[in-house]
Formats: structure tokens, C-alpha cells, sequence
């Protein structure tokens, strides 16, 4: 019962400019969601939207969960200041 996860362009240019400690600690969440996309310590972002965030140290990642195609999307990620603006 496993998800797809798809990264979406921009999100790819973020990943890319993460520093190597952090790029592996997300790495390890962003292969996490394919098993459970809503591990422990998720959390449904309030609003309109079906956005979730994980944490990641100091990084969250932003993503959306479509249950009937089983996949994920990785909308945005970023340090926990800056990625909700």
C-alpha cells in the first residue's frame, strides 16, 4: 500500500540548495511518506486546503495527500520561518 511521492520542479531547486546534513535528514521523511503520509507528528495546516506538514530539525516540508490515486505532492520546503509566507 505504498504512495507515490512526486517533488514538484521548484521544490527540486530547494532540495538542491539544502546543506548536505540537512538534505539527508529530509531525504529520510521525504522516503518516510511513501509507507505513511501521515506519520506521527503530521499535522493538517488550518484553511481552505488539504496541506499537511512534517517537521524536519529546523525544515518543514509541505505536502498534499491524495488518498485515491495514492500520492503524495512535496509542495514546498524550507526552514520553519519562511515556508508558510
Amino acid at each position: 500500500m505504498s504512495y507515490s511521492v512526486t517533488i514538484l520542479r521548484k521544490v527540486q531547486k530547494e532540495l538542491a540548495e539544502l546543506p548536505v546534513p540537512v538534505f539527508e535528514i529530509v531525504e529520510q521523511k521525504l522516503l518516510g511518506l511513501r509507507d505513511n503520509p501521515r506519520p506521527v507528528g503530521c499535522k493538517k495546516l488550518k484553511g481552505p486546503t488539504d496541506i499537511w506538514r512534517v517537521r524536519s530539525g529546523d525544515y518543514r516540508i509541505l505536502y498534499e495527500i491524495d488518498d485515491s490515486a495514492k500520492a503524495v505532492t512535496i509542495i514546498k520546503i524550507g526552514q520553519r520561518g519562511s515556508v508558510y509566507r
